[in-house]
């Protein structure tokens, strides 16, 4: 009799995917590797995140002149949540095409101030919110506002300080020379127009700068009932410096030049175009601006209730 030995048995990889909390099969992520902290490994990352999950996924570079292409590229494939590894204009103009009938949309801090995705996980580390948004994550509305055509789900400045938004970011990629003209320019602009506004079909109010302040980011809103409207009347520069100096702690309600209201429709008025930025993009608006509220802009996967670190 002849024994005969049994085949070798090949282990077993028993190891588990980690649970996804809603019911996702296919995702898209958008990866800029020149954005903010993103980075050149980032798509490689995101894949070897992604292969954890029991999912289709899909992972897609922004570059060069292609951005609008892959973007269209990433809806075509008709995805259940595209995430943006973007910056944050990146990240309003994937959500503003999204709209609430949309796929979910999963923006990952990218960017530089990274105000929304801070507010729905809760940390600068996209790793960690990727994570959170997969296994934790759940749709729900986000609302924000739209002005002329542009959407924006943080906040919005109107008036003479948002002249020097292109001067922040022209020194934040070391174009000194760049950031010195367009301070200069700042500084013989600044206080030379106010604003005219109404909130809501008010009474019609002067002021230096209005600021307008989703729900999600503002602390002074628990409810998603309007944009919070602050309007800023520094009596001179050295209040303007100061109004700037506290404008992100969370006592800057309580300054004598600052007042604040819920409103669904502001109307704004101005001689000439109205500089703006809208969350961290600078951009002119016509003399005559109206901003609504959007109580469902789009639908963000992210934890429930939303982790808003970053409210103001």
């Amino acid at each position: 009799m002849i024994d005969v030995a049994a085949p070798d048995t090949p282990e077993t990889d028993v190891r588990c995917a980690p649970s996804i909390r809603s019911q996702i099969r296919h995702v898209v992520m958008l990866v800029n590797p020149l954005s903010g902290s993103v980075g050149p490994r980032a798509a490689g990352e995101a894949e070897a995140i992604l292969a954890d999950y029991d999912l289709k996924a899909e992972v897609m570079t922004l570059g060069g002149g292609d951005f609008d292409k892959t973007i269209a590229e990433a809806f075509d494939a008709k995805p259940d949540v595209i995430f943006v590894l973007a910056g944050d204009g990146t990240a309003r103009s994937v959500a503003s095409k999204a709209k609430p009938d949309g796929p979910m949309i999963a923006p990952l801090p990218g960017g530089t101030m990274n105000m929304l995705p801070k507010a729905l996980y809760g940390t600068a580390d996209w790793k960690l919110a990727l994570k959170r948004a997969l296994e934790e994550g759940e749709p729900q509305a986000v609302s924000g506002g739209e002005v002329q055509g542009e959407y924006f789900y943080c906040a919005a400045i109107l008036g003479s300080p948002a002249l020097w938004a292109p001067a922040r970011e022209a020194m934040r990629t070391g174009k000194i020379k760049l950031a010195w003209q367009y301070g200069r320019r700042a500084l013989k602009r600044a206080f030379s127009g106010r604003l005219r506004f109404t909130l809501d079909g008010g009474e019609k109010r002067r002021t230096e700068a209005l600021v307008l302040i989703s729900p999600m980011i503002s602390k002074a809103m628990e409810d998603p009932i309007g944009l919070e409207a602050a309007a800023m009347d520094p009596s001179d520069t050295t209040q303007a410096f100061r109004l700037a100096a506290t404008a992100l702690f969370s006592d800057w309600r309580q300054d004598p030049a600052v007042s604040t209201r819920p409103a669904k429709r502001i109307e704004v008025r101005a001689r000439s175009k109205i500089p703006a930025v809208i969350d961290g993009e600078p951009l002119l608006l016509k003399p005559e601006a109206v901003i609504r509220f959007v109580p469902k802009a789009f639908k963000a996967l992210a934890p429930k209730p939303p982790s808003a670190e970053d409210s103001v």
